[in-house]
C-alpha cells in the first residue's frame, strides 16, 4: 500500500493536527494533550455494535433466540411428499393400460 493511501485510510481514525507525538509525549498537560484526551474521551468503549441483522425467513426461524432446524426438517419432508405424489401417479398411469 503506498505511504499517502495509508495515510488516508487513516485519516478518519486520529486527528491529525491533535495526535502529534510530540504533544502526547511531553511530561506537561498542556493544551494540545487537553483536546487530545478530550477528543479519545468521547470514542464509544467496548465492541462495536451488531448493525448487520439478517431479516426474512433467516432471521426469522435461524438466528436469534428462535434458532431451530424445523423448517429445514419441514422443508425436506414437503419435498418427500411432492415427489412420493408425482411417483405414485406415474406408476398409476403406468397402470391405467394394464398390469405390469
Amino acid at each position: 500500500m503506498l505511504p499517502t493511501a495509508a495515510r488516508r485510510s487513516l485519516a478518519g481514525l486520529i486527528p491529525p493536527k491533535i495526535a502529534t507525538p510530540g504533544a502526547v509525549s511531553s511530561g506537561t498537560t498542556s493544551a494540545r494533550t487537553a483536546q487530545v484526551i478530550d477528543f479519545y474521551s468521547k470514542l464509544p468503549k467496548g465492541p462495536k455494535p451488531s448493525s448487520e441483522r439478517a431479516s426474512g425467513l433467516r432471521g426469522r426461524y435461524f438466528e436469534g433466540k428462535n434458532a431451530s432446524g424445523k423448517p429445514l426438517l419441514a422443508t425436506v419432508g414437503i419435498l418427500f411428499l411432492i415427489g412420493y405424489t408425482i411417483d405414485y401417479n406415474m406408476h398409476l398411469k403406468h397402470h391405467k393400460s394394464g398390469h405390469h
